[in-house]
């Protein structure tokens, strides 16, 4: 008799709302997608995993090992998924490279009813979804591809004036508006490698380690921390290979001590020009670094909201990792989601002393987070 009720114990099936496969259907995982598939008796459909639809309940769920099994129902396929072919957004990043190689291939920058038009979507439609996988909306990605057009001519010994039309700009004017911001000098100095541009620098001692600074005539060009005078500066010479490093005069010194004051009182600020060169994507994350008030800290899913880039966390943390101006962009007050340190290029103690700091000089309660966990992480 024991071993009969045994049998039967196997044999009955879990309760749906007891399948650990049910709790991946909640949290709508992608990754479980393709592993296995659910149908509702009271929509008659059937799902993949991370179907965005409302929740059924599990009561009118069965859930099916294959897709087969999901099609033997009788159900449809649900619209709003697409269990029978690629999920949604496989399918809008598919769409999104297209139009990327479409932007790439085009002599001039297509227009976005354009890029809409070939996409079979609206416009848009079409524009919010390119932000959401790129970080950078059509027009921004087709510059940011005219740029690198600029730079790959002029390395490539062109003229500037054939280098110019030849990334697809309509006139040298419009280029010139916009070239500094692009390559960080003028074009006649990029095309000789900036073998002309000079770079100032001096070295000073805070109380996080040694600070180099380093000014183009633009304005201030790194900000690096570190523990070796002389590993910040073979860094230096790395970030600038062509560039002439000039050893900076006391009155060069004097702007090293102002550098040194802010960042050991952040509420102070650093009213100085700086001289920003990056991507189009890791300018906006900086600007909105930049945007952080001091003794408050950010997620990166938070800067990615507010860059409109939600799906671009990886893509801010890489920005936060390029950035080459310590505390100035401050890419110190982001943090985990979970209020954990992450990283940080000049060493999670100096970050950590850069927080507390701001807290210090912001007031009570200075430093906060959508939940406090950095606070947590620290008690």
């Amino acid at each position: 008799m024991f071993i009969t009720l045994a049998k039967n114990l196997k044999s009955t099936p879990l309760q749906v709302a007891d399948d650990p496969r049910w709790a991946r259907i909640v949290a709508r995982d992608k990754s479980t997608d393709g592993e296995f598939w659910y149908s509702v008796a009271t929509t008659g459909v059937y799902c993949r995993p991370s179907c965005p639809s409302r929740r059924a309940n599990p009561k009118n769920v069965q859930l099916h090992h294959t897709l087969g099994q999901a099609k033997a129902t009788g159900f449809r396929p649900c619209r709003r998924c697409n269990p029978d072919g690629p999920s949604l957004e496989a399918g809008n990043a598919a769409m999104v490279a297209d139009a990327c190689r479409r932007i790439e291939r085009s002599e001039e920058e297509p227009s976005l009813g354009d890029l809409a038009a070939a996409a079979g979507r609206s416009p848009g439609y079409f524009h919010r979804v390119f932000k959401a996988v790129t970080g950078l909306t059509p027009k921004d990605y087709a510059a940011a591809q005219r740029a690198a057009r600029v730079r790959q001519g002029l390395e490539d010994g062109s003229s500037v004036t054939a280098a110019i039309y030849d990334a697809g700009f309509n006139s040298s004017g419009r280029f010139y508006e916009k070239s500094t911001g692009m390559l960080g000098m003028t074009p006649t100095r990029y095309r000789a490698g900036g073998a002309h541009e000079e770079i100032r620098f001096a070295v000073g001692e805070s109380s996080l380690g040694t600070i180099l600074v380093a000014s183009s005539q633009k304005g201030v060009a790194s900000i690096l921390l570190g523990g070796d005078p002389d590993m910040l500066v073979r860094d230096l010479q790395d970030r600038f290979p062509r560039a002439r490093l000039i050893g900076g005069d006391r009155d060069y010194e004097a702007l090293v001590a102002r550098v040194v004051g802010f960042v050991e009182a952040p509420a102070l600020g650093l009213d100085l020009p700086l001289d920003v060169r990056g991507t189009a994507f890791q300018q906006r994350v900086w600007q909105a670094l930049r945007d952080i008030p001091v003794g408050q800290t950010a997620s990166y899913a938070e800067i990615a909201e507010r860059i409109g880039a939600p799906k671009a966390t990886r893509a801010i943390a890489a920005a936060c990792a390029a950035n080459t101006l310590a505390a100035a962009i401050p890419c110190h007050r982001v943090i985990r989601k979970d209020g954990a340190l992450s990283g940080y290029a000049w060493g999670a103690e100096r970050k950590r002393a850069l927080l507390d700091r701001e807290e210090a000089s912001g007031g009570p309660g200075a430093v906060k987070t959508a939940d406090n966990a950095y606070r947590s992480t620290r008690a």
